[in-house]
């Protein structure tokens, strides 16, 4: 049966590397286009990040409530959360780029000790968003795949990262929230 899970498995490793390299790739060159700046005439969606901050919250209550749901060994709603949660990042992803595509970047306007603190969130958040995309991939294939004894190994991973990519990412709004125009 493990042979045959691996094998189930391994089909989805080409898609797992261009995911996790074509995301990141794509998300970084398109937060570097404006369209107003490409002469579009479109509306800033400044009204986007407080919707994708809150998907963001919403991702980490599905993640613990999975969490929870699993450690009860309710399975069909664990796979529901983590299905829910994969969406709601998926969705959000495609919020922040647009807000990025149609509207100036706010600057952080904090002083002192603060600014710093707010750097070192967003930093980390940065980063870990990008790491955490092929730990979520090979976590979801492990469990779709039925490889369980190996979705557990990773997911035990996965599931802090992911967690505080979407915590972090709230608190990063919140923190840069008083300087939106």
């Amino acid at each position: 049966m493990e042979n045959s899970n691996r094998a189930a498995e391994k089909k989805y490793n080409i898609w797992i590397v261009i995911l996790s390299v074509a995301i990141p790739l794509i998300v970084g060159a398109l937060f570097g286009i404006n369209l107003r700046d490409l002469g579009y005439d479109v509306e800033p969606l400044t009204f986007l990040p407080p919707i994708y901050a809150t998907i963001n919250g919403l991702t980490a209550l599905l993640l613990i409530i999975a969490f929870w749901a699993i450690r009860n060994k309710n399975i069909v709603l664990h796979k529901t959360l983590m299905t829910t949660a994969i969406g709601c990042s998926i969705l959000f992803l495609l919020m922040y780029i647009a807000y990025h595509m149609t509207s100036d970047s706010t600057p952080y306007g904090g002083e002192g000790v603060m600014r710093y603190v707010y750097f070192t969130i967003l930093i980390s958040h940065i980063l870990l968003s990008i790491v955490i995309i092929p730990f979520v991939l090979i976590t979801y294939v492990r469990a779709i795949t039925n490889n369980i004894e190996r979705h557990k190994k990773i997911a035990r991973i996965t599931f802090p990262i992911w967690l505080y990519v979407a915590l972090s990412g709230v608190i990063v709004y919140i923190m840069i929230s008083p300087y939106y125009v």
